[in-house]
C-alpha cells in the first residue's frame, strides 16, 4: 500500500483496536492460522449531515489520496445515507461512509446534535488526524441516554466521535476459512458473541456478497459527568464473489449493511 495511505491506516488501526480488545484477539487468532497476513477489506466511518463533518467532508481525506465514490446507499428507517469509496488499486481498503439524516428526526435530537456539532472547529475536520481524532464536543452521560432513545446511531456518534467503527476481515484472502458460516463458527467456538440481526450470515453468493460481524465491546468511556460502559466498534467479516467478468464485486448491500449497522445496540 501507498505511504500515505498505509500512515492513515494504520492511524485508524490503532485508534480502533484501543477500544475494541475483541478485534485485536480476534486478529491474533486468525493469524496464528495464517502464513500471511490479515487482509482489511474495508472499514466504516459514521457522521451526522450538519456542516462542518458531513460525508464529503469525511470523504474528501480518501479523495486526495486516489479514492474514487462507488455505491449510495439509502437506509430509511434508520434515516441514513451512506456512500462507499474504492481505491483504484484494489489492495487497498474500501471505505463506507454514513451520515444520520438530521433533519429528518425529531426536534429534540436535531436541537442536541445541532448543539454538538457546532462545537467542531472546522479547522479540525481538515487536519490529517481528523479520522482518528474522537469527539469534539462535550456530551454528560444523559444526553447520550436522550439520544439513544431515539437514535442508537445518533447515540454511538455522539459518544464516539471520528474513529473506525469496524474494520472488516477478508474471506477470500484467508487460508484456512472459506466461508462466512465457518468464521462465525471459529468465533462462537472461541466465546465471541456474533450478530444474528437478520441472521448470523447476511448476503446470499447471488447478491455477489455475504457478511457476519461481532457484537461490539462494551467499555467504559468518559463523559462529563460520569464514566459508563456503553458499546463501543465491531469486527466484520466479508466474502465477495465474482462478477461475470471475473473480477470480485466491490459493492454493499443495502439490506446486509442495515443489520449490520445493528451491531453496536446495546440491546442485542
Amino acid at each position: 500500500m501507498h505511504n500515505d495511505l498505509n500512515t492513515l491506516f494504520s492511524r485508524l488501526w490503532q485508534s480502533y483496536r484501543r477500544v475494541t480488545p475483541s478485534a485485536e484477539r480476534i486478529h491474533q487468532l486468525l493469524g496464528e492460522r495464517e502464513s500471511h497476513p490479515i487482509v482489511n477489506d474495508h472499514i466504516a466511518l459514521r457522521t451526522f449531515n450538519l456542516a462542518p463533518v458531513r460525508l464529503n467532508k469525511l470523504a474528501g481525506h480518501f479523495l486526495k489520496l486516489g479514492y474514487q465514490p462507488g455505491g449510495e446507499y439509502h437506509f430509511e428507517a434508520k434515516k441514513l445515507y451512506a456512500r462507499h469509496y474504492e481505491h483504484p488499486d484494489p489492495d487497498v481498503p474500501k471505505v463506507f461512509i454514513s451520515e444520520l439524516l438530521v433533519d429528518q428526526c425529531s426536534v429534540q435530537l436535531q436541537a442536541i446534535v445541532s448543539d454538538l456539532v457546532a462545537q467542531t472547529n472546522p479547522d479540525a475536520v481538515d487536519a490529517d488526524d481528523f479520522l482518528t481524532s474522537g469527539r469534539h464536543w462535550k456530551l454528560d452521560y444523559g444526553t447520550y441516554r436522550s439520544l439513544l432513545e431515539e437514535s442508537e446511531y445518533a447515540a454511538w456518534t455522539a459518544a464516539w466521535g471520528y474513529r473506525a467503527n469496524h474494520f472488516t476481515v477478508s474471506i477470500n484472502h484467508l487460508e484456512s476459512i472459506k466461508t462466512v458460516a465457518q468464521i462465525n463458527q471459529l468465533l462462537k467456538d472461541h466465546g465471541f458473541a456474533i450478530n444474528t440481526s437478520g441472521g448470523e450470515v447476511k448476503g446470499s453468493p447471488q447478491e455477489l456478497l455475504e457478511q457476519s460481524s461481532t457484537l461490539a465491546d462494551r467499555v467504559a468511556l468518559e463523559f462529563t459527568d460520569q464514566v459508563a460502559t456503553v458499546p463501543s466498534c465491531f469486527y466484520e467479516f466479508a466474502l465477495r464473489y465474482p462478477k461475470p467478468d471475473g473480477n470480485l464485486y466491490s459493492g454493499f448491500v443495502a439490506a446486509s449493511a442495515d443489520k449490520i449497522f445493528e451491531s453496536t445496540h446495546a440491546s442485542n
